[in-house]
């Protein structure tokens, strides 16, 4: 007799950091408006030292990575979690031919990667401070050093105002400057000049921006806390002081394995100098005299914008809302526009297996921002608005959900683009095409921005056919969009959709082939 699956448990959440030097697998329940982190594990993978200059991901440490991933999936699959988020960084944006990769990640996880944004891990990692820290009235600053990236967000409250993320991180500084474990003041004063050339584009507005304390999230942060205390058993935070004491200390060695601090752990060893070298030129070009360390980081972020979701506070929904101010979008015919195709696609979410919750809310966000274009010339406006979407900042749109909302949005009208679909992640490469066929017709069936309902219009899926009914005599009295319709069906042929459409019993003639 099978043995039952168990389902997911109500009110667990996890998130899964692939950072480029550590992975991070946190679990947490949530309930009565509260998370409570229930299980963690951490595991140092160098997944950052494994890519080379020109994207590829070496075999053995892609290995490594899918084995300690493998762990992470059993943990997963052991606590029943009901939603999941797994995102990676710089080390993933920066991998070419990743495909094969994140397809067996995937198989080990149970569950897809979102490949995010410099800019969405800096907002992430901003809630995750804001959120596990006291209350405090004023402005902080946020600094992450991770092992490929740096970032820095100045905010207040819970809401950032200023995100920037630096391509330099422990792990590549560490390689470049620090090679074999080998350090000294001269190595120092280069792996610095590195950090400076990162910073010089920002650090001005940072300042003029001020803050009223400064908060460091990440193990190098961590790890120099705990140096510090070390060497002073008084310090509760890291001060300009205690950094010109470590570096000193770190300037009378020639090798790391020979700096007698317990802190730096093994698995550490190899990445502190170039953590403390960001560190210290973050205080120096920032005038910071004190970090606090902080408890949260990327994996608690993304378990607070999980709960977001949940609650109807979901950050892409906002980042929608900021679109449709900016560029000037006509709400009503965006919303007449939503309504029937959400409509449409209840109909037939599941014989063409629409079934995953992303492939509403695209569709939904589609229609909201189809003519954002418009702001910019109404002459092929839906290859503008699909340049903007894709190149935009979206705050809490991973890369490939912001592709996939563009892709649709250019397809939108005239002869579909089809040529990006390829580059989209499994499944949204095949259902793409299926969200742009029900947009074309919402958009199509609104080209006269009339406040008068639609007819009740039933539509039936069957592989690639799409039969759309209207009641009878509708398209006789109405000889434009009937005019329109036989457009489409040639127009949705070229994607390999055949498109019938009828006005009781009769069909609407199709165009020749």
């Amino acid at each position: 007799m099978a043995r039952a699956t168990a389902g997911p448990a109500p009110g667990v959440l996890a998130a899964v950091d692939l950072g480029s030097n550590s992975f991070h697998l946190v679990v947490a329940r949530y309930a009565h408006g509260q998370l409570t982190v229930i299980d963690k594990l951490r595991e140092v993978v160098r997944l950052g030292a494994g890519v080379d200059a020109s994207g590829r991901l070496d075999r053995e440490y892609a290995n490594r990575a899918l084995a300690c991933l493998e762990r992470f999936g059993q943990r997963l699959r052991d606590m029943h979690a009901r939603d999941v988020r797994i995102v990676g960084t710089n080390a993933l944006r920066r991998a070419r031919r990743k495909q094969a990769f994140l397809e067996r990640a995937r198989e080990a996880l149970g569950h897809p990667i979102e490949i995010i944004s410099g800019m969405e891990e800096a907002r992430l990692i901003y809630g995750g401070v804001a959120q596990t820290s006291p209350a405090e009235a004023g402005r902080r600053l946020v600094c992450d050093i991770g092992g490929g990236s740096t970032e820095l967000i100045v905010g207040e409250g819970l809401d950032p105002i200023e995100l920037t993320s630096l391509q330099v991180g422990c792990v590549d500084l560490s390689e470049r400057y620090f090679g074999g474990g080998r350090i000294s003041a001269k190595r120092m004063a280069r792996a610095r000049v590195a950090v400076r050339l990162e910073l010089e584009p920002v650090h001005a507005r940072f300042r003029r921006l001020g803050w009223q304390y400064a908060m460091g999230s990440a193990g190098s942060v961590r790890a120099t806390g705990d140096c510090l205390r070390e060497m002073d058993p008084a310090a509760t935070s890291i001060t300009a002081e205690g950094l010109e004491a470590l570096l000193a200390a770190m300037a009378r060695v020639r090798d790391i394995r020979d700096l007698a601090l317990a802190a730096v752990t093994d698995e550490r060893r190899d990445v502190f100098a170039g953590g403390v070298a960001i560190l210290a030129e973050l205080f120096d070009a920032l005038a910071i005299r004190e970090m606090r360390i902080a408890d949260g980081a990327l994996r608690e972020g993304l378990l607070y914008d999980m709960v977001g979701r949940i609650t109807n506070e979901d950050a892409r929904d906002r980042s929608v809302r900021a679109m449709e101010r900016r560029y000037q979008v006509d709400t009503a015919q965006a919303g007449r526009v939503a309504a029937t195709a959400l409509d449409f696609f209840a109909q037939v979410r599941d014989a063409w297996r629409l079934a995953d919750p992303l492939a509403a809310s695209v569709l939904r966000w589609g229609a909201r921002l189809h003519e954002i274009g418009l702001d910019v010339a109404h002459n092929g406006y839906q290859r503008h608005g699909a340049y903007l979407l894709e190149n935009a900042d979206m705050p809490g749109f991973p890369r490939e959900e912001q592709l996939l909302l563009a892709r649709i949005v250019g397809a939108h009208r005239r002869k579909p683009a089809l040529e990006g679909l390829g580059r989209l992640a499994p499944p949204w490469d095949t259902h793409a095409r299926w969200l742009i066929v029900l947009l074309r017709l919402a958009v199509l069936l609104h080209r006269g921005r009339s406040d008068a309902a639609l007819p009740a219009i039933a539509l039936e899926a069957k592989g690639r056919a799409l039969t759309v009914r209207f009641p009878s005599r509708w398209l006789r009295d109405h000889a434009l969009t009937a005019a329109d319709l036989r457009g489409e069906i040639e127009l949705l042929r070229s994607m390999g959709v055949r498109l019938r459409v009828f006005s009781a019993r009769t069909r609407l003639a199709e165009a020749a082939a």
